[in-house]
């Protein structure tokens, strides 16, 4: 009998998931988006129009609404739901997954209000349950055009992490495995706050050299605010770490990098997001990475200025200044 995985999500990164399983003739793969007519979309024409246009779902994709088709005899689930919308989307479906149904989280975010990584908002609203990440530099634009990627699934089962390994590798998509999941998931969650700060550098013209330091000094701080929270220190110089922090802050794909670029042209967040069809994970993660670094007196400069950015109309400008004008140290 072939074996049935349920994306929980009808966003980019979760259609490209779809196309990833669905190479393996073997799995159903069956999608469920929420809003019906926007489900009943992708079944009838097999495209995300609104965030994958001219990218198709193989054939043998199911796309519904209905949560119960959705997910009857799934072996695991995907969640694919941004981080600040996931506690409510789970617990309006969470009678209907099964207990103990492992779930593979490709969300990279921090609920604002609790601390909370996506792992621990998913056991917390739908119970106790095996959850890996699948976390590193991967857009959803690049993986369903099938361009070589390469990620990491992370988990304190090395076996599952393995079995999840084997679910998503193809000849274009290779996953190595990794045991700190705290690791993982704190350093999917900070890259896209760098990534706004290197977006706001953009937009205000820095250059290369700019963007590098705003780099480097990023995953200093990603680094330093996860070994405080338990993290390995070596996860952040691998790919959920240093790898997926440059695609973020150099892609034209970047929602996060994006959203700062328009900051530093003299956009308003309001006007930014009245605008924007995705989620910008990093706008809710900053001020959850703020006040807790705050709370734990973690020193995070670019967070500090990011914050003030986007949640005290501090111009990007004198955040720059700010940053640039800190007493001098040791690297």
């Amino acid at each position: 009998m072939a074996e049935k995985t349920t994306i929980l999500g009808g966003g980019a990164m979760a259609t490209a998931c779809a196309i990833l399983l669905a190479e393996d003739s073997n799995r159903q793969v069956t999608i469920w988006a929420r809003n019906e007519a926007y489900a009943a979309e992708m079944q009838e024409t097999r495209e995300n129009k609104r965030l994958l246009p001219g990218i198709f779902l193989p054939d043998g994709v199911q796309v519904t609404s209905d949560i119960e088709e959705a997910v009857k005899g799934a072996n695991f689930y995907v969640a694919s739901i941004p981080s600040k919308h996931l506690r409510e989307s789970l617990s309006v479906i969470g009678d209907s997954l099964r207990p103990g149904i492992p779930v593979i989280s490709v969300i990279k975010g921090m609920e604002a209000e609790t601390f909370l990584r996506p792992s621990q908002i998913i056991i917390d609203v739908i119970g106790d349950r095996p959850v890996i990440s699948l976390s590193g530099p991967s857009h959803a634009e690049e993986i369903a055009k099938r361009l070589p990627a390469s990620v990491v699934a992370a988990c304190e089962d090395l076996e599952l992490g393995q079995q999840v390994q084997r679910m998503f590798t193809t000849e274009r998509f290779r996953v190595y495995t990794n045991k700190d999941l705290v690791g993982t998931e704190l350093a999917g969650a900070l890259k896209n706050i760098i990534g706004i700060a290197a977006g706001i550098s953009d937009g205000l013209g820095y250059g290369d050299n700019a963007k590098s330091a705003m780099i480097t000094r990023g995953i200093v701080e990603i680094s330093r605010f996860g070994v405080e929270l338990g993290a390995d220190p070596n996860t952040f110089a691998g790919l959920a770490g240093i790898g997926d922090l440059i695609t973020t802050c150099v892609s034209p794909h970047g929602r996060n990098r994006a959203v700062g670029e328009r900051l530093g042209q003299g956009e308003t967040l309001t006007e930014i997001l009245n605008t924007m069809q995705a989620v910008a994970e990093g706008i809710t993660t900053t001020a959850a990475i703020h006040g807790l670094a705050k709370s734990k007196e973690i020193e995070m400069p670019i967070v500090d200025e990011v914050y003030e950015v986007l949640f005290h109309e501090k111009s990007p400008l004198e955040a720059t200044d700010s940053l640039m004008c800190r007493p001098l140290k040791e690297e």
